[in-house]
């Protein structure tokens, strides 16, 4: 997974497809290098990943 995913693709996603998600990008991340373009990128899509969770708990999805 070495492409971003944006607040706007996660947030019509349901909590448990959004922890699908969060596991194959951890793992995706894992198999990176420190400072590379593609570790980067997982980093941000991991943090879009969470505030997309959190949002969905908070409005009861």
């Amino acid at each position: 997974m070495n492409t971003l995913m944006t607040i706007a693709e996660l947030q019509h996603r349901t909590e448990s497809e959004l922890r699908a998600l969060f596991r194959q990008a951890s793992k995706a991340l894992a198999r990176t290098a420190s400072g590379t373009p593609e570790r980067r990128t997982g980093l941000a899509t991991i943090e879009n990943i969470t505030r997309a969770m959190a949002t969905a708990r908070a409005r009861g999805f």
